[in-house]
Formats: structure tokens, sequence, C-alpha cells
């Protein structure tokens, strides 16, 4: 046999299998039915376990065994999208606790921020609610969430990723931890200058402190210098410990405007190595609230320890048509080696389509979190 009547084979027994494949769907539809009539969940995963044991028993050796499951698995997975869609059809998505707002309150809003005057925390927060913000500061991250959960404050602006150094892993965590939702971005351009007291130079440093991210941005300029290197909160208390010790042999990392502030000179601007460096700043609150002209979706989920998890996960994304943007994963505390996914796609909570995802991930991921929409 040579090569095209191999093909013409497989051409007509692919035929047969999407017309089973569509005979198949329209059962699906009619178990959707059912379950929406007498309010069953879709994904019964017992099922779905022993439907993957039976399929592959009628397999004739290991080989096929494994292809048939892996069919099957996309099978089932297109069966539940069916159904979820479905029941969005017929309104039955699943309430979201989020209420959409045409704009943000903030003419009177109390903004707080971590760090000191002089931040790149503060700038990122007059860029977005304008220089005169009722505004404090505190000295960590936890505290700023604190203050938007107690109600101390209306929002919080917090960094989240910076665009050479990656991300700010204490966010992530902080945002699963607390009731709190992300409303709002702010990108900051980030230039970091050398600063130090008045009539130091440059010959005369010997420590540098400064925020970790800062001191890695500024790697390839500290390397050419054997100067000790110590890590601080922030670069305004950085800078701030350098004005108050009154030491020429000390330097601080940090924003021009905060060695203004604190009446530092500069000893040399521009000392990260990225000409494009940018910090992305999180606007956050503790009312579950979006804009209606909101496009980003931030969500977190743990997925079973199992193969392919992920893979179902995502592909709620690739069915409603919907971009993934971003995805980080860290460590869930007291389960090794398992992993909580942060994901940011583009959307409206609004939208069917992202309803649809939704729900399908609600009901096949561990503790799905909206953490926002922006």
């Amino acid at each position: 046999m040579d090569l095209l009547d191999l093909r013409n084979q497989l051409d007509e027994i692919d035929a047969h299998i999407v017309k089973l494949y569509e005979q198949r769907m329209e059962v699906c539809a009619k178990v959707a039915e059912y379950k929406i009539a007498n309010g069953k969940k879709v994904l019964d995963r017992q099922r779905e376990q022993e439907k993957l044991a039976k399929v592959r028993s009628m397999a004739h050796n290991e080989f096929n065994e494994k292809g048939v499951e892996e069919l099957f698995e996309q099978i089932m997975s297109m069966s539940r999208k069916l159904q979820y869609r479905m029941l969005a059809e017929k309104g039955s998505h699943g309430k979201l606790p989020f209420i959409g707002v045409d704009s943000l309150d903030t003419g009177s809003a109390r903004v707080v921020f971590q760090g000191a005057e002089g931040s790149y925390s503060q700038a990122a927060m007059m860029k977005y609610f304008g220089e005169g913000v009722n505004s404090f500061h505190v000295d960590t991250f936890r505290e700023a969430m604190s203050a938007i959960d107690e109600g101390s404050a209306d929002f919080a602006v917090l960094p989240i990723e910076n665009s050479t150094a990656g991300i700010v892993n204490e966010i992530y965590d902080l945002l699963v931890e607390f009731e709190n939702y992300i409303v709002g971005e702010q990108i900051i351009k980030i230039e970091h200058c050398l600063l130090g007291v008045p009539g130091a130079a440059i010959q005369d440093i010997k420590t540098v402190y400064s925020h970790p991210q800062s001191l890695m941005q500024s790697a390839r300029y500290l390397a050419d210098h054997d100067w000790r290197q110590i890590s601080m909160q922030n670069n305004a208390f950085a800078a701030r410990k350098v004005a108050q010790e009154q030491d020429k042999t000390q330097a601080a990392i940090a924003s021009e405007q905060a060695g203004s502030i604190y009446g530092l000179q500069v000893l040399k601007k521009g000392v990260n190595h990225s000409d494009t460096n940018s910090t992305r700043f999180i606007i956050v609150t503790n009312q579950k609230i979006f804009r209606k002209d909101a496009g980003k979706v931030s969500i977190c989920f743990e997925v079973p320890h199992e193969s392919g998890s992920l893979y179902h996960m995502l592909s709620h994304f690739i069915y409603n048509d919907l971009n993934m943007t971003k995805i980080e994963s860290r460590p869930i505390e007291g389960r090794n080696w398992e992993y909580r996914f942060f994901v940011d796609f583009e959307g409206n909570l609004a939208d069917s389509a992202v309803k649809n995802a939704l729900r399908g991930l609600r009901d096949e991921a561990r503790n799905m979190k909206i953490l926002g929409n922006y």
C-alpha cells in the first residue's frame, strides 16, 4: 500500500470519529439538561475515574492504554465545557460577589503605602491618586494590608512586580491571606541613584543600603566596587538612615526624589543597569468592586497534585478565547512540592466568557480566589 492509500484510510476513520464525537456531545447536552433541571454539579470525579479505567481496559497494549486515557480525558473535558456553557445560557453562572462601579471613589479616600517619604510606592500613589492625596505610610507590606482590612485606609498601594527583578513574593502571599482586592494598577519607571551625605564622594563609600531588589537591579554597577551591601525594607528607609547617620562612608540606592527629601546628594544617577526598568504597583481595597471598564482579571487557584491538572485548568482560558497574560506559582505553606498558581488574563467580570471560565475553574480547581478586576 502506498502513502496515499494509507492517508485515505485515515481520512475515512477520522470522518467516523468526528461523527461519533458529535453524537456523543448530543448525549452530553442531554446530560447537561438533566443536571441543570436537578441541580447536579457538572464535575463528577468518581464517574470520570471509573470511565477512564473502563476505556483503558478496552485497549490492547500499554501504549494504547495511555493514548486512550489521554483522548478520553480531552473528550470529557470538552463535555464539561459544553455543560458550563449551557449553564451560562440558562443564566446559571453562579453569582460572583463583585459589584461593578463606574469609577472608584477616590475623592476623599485615605491611602496607605509601605515605606517612607520619597519611596517609589509614594510616587506611584501620587501618580494614581493625585498630588493632594490624603495618605500615610507604614513600615511593612503586612501593615499596609492590615490597614485596609481594618478600615483605617480605603486603599493601599503595593509593588507587585519589577520588569527586571521579577515578582514581589510577599505581595502574592498576602493577597491570598487577606480579603483585599485589586482595583487598579500603576506602572512607574525606575531610575536608581547612588545617594550620599553632602560632601561625600564615590571613593569615600564603603557601605551601601537599599532594598534587596534595588541591589539586584544595580548589581552590574555594584560589581565594580568593593562595597558592603546591606538590605533594607525600603529604599526610602535606606536614604533616611544615611541622612540620619551623616557618615560619608555610607550611601543609599534610592530615587532622586528620596535624596531631595532627606538632603542627600546624588553621587551617581542611573545605577540600575536597565534603561527600561519599571515597577508595577497594584491599588488594593477591602471592597469587592471592579470598574465596569476594567480589562484585566487576576485570580489564584490550587490544583490537584497529579499529572495534567494544571493543563486542564488552563484549558478553560483556551476554550473561552481568553488571553492569559501572566502565570506565576508560589509554594503552598505546609504542603511540600505543591503550588498555588496566580494567573492574569484579559477580560471583565461582566463578560459571559469570563463568567464561563471562572465557573469551570471554580468547580475543578482547589480554593480558587478572584483577586481583582482592574
